[in-house]
């Protein structure tokens, strides 16, 4: 299997899985149970996730990255806002 086709099935299943949880918070501004100290982690993380995958040129990292932490990004600031 090629790897690059790894990497982007695994970037997929990774990143997807964070959009029910931001579509809920977005509609509902309900953040009383998400964790703050944990979506902070998560969003400076895959920040350096994606720094990470632009230094190794590595498409399936990068997309992966900037994607998530869009969708961790928006999840906090909510919290951080309305929580």
């Amino acid at each position: 299997m090629n790897l690059d086709l790894l990497g982007y099935v695994a970037a997929v299943l990774t990143t997807v899985s964070f959009v029910p949880q931001a579509l809920k918070t977005i509609r509902s501004h309900e953040t009383g149970d998400i964790s703050a100290w944990m979506y902070a982690i998560l969003t400076t993380g895959t920040a350096l996730w994606f720094l990470y995958g632009v230094a190794m040129n590595s498409w399936p990292i990068i997309l992966a990255n900037a994607v998530t932490f869009l969708l961790a990004a928006t999840i906090l600031a909510v919290k951080l806002r309305h929580g």
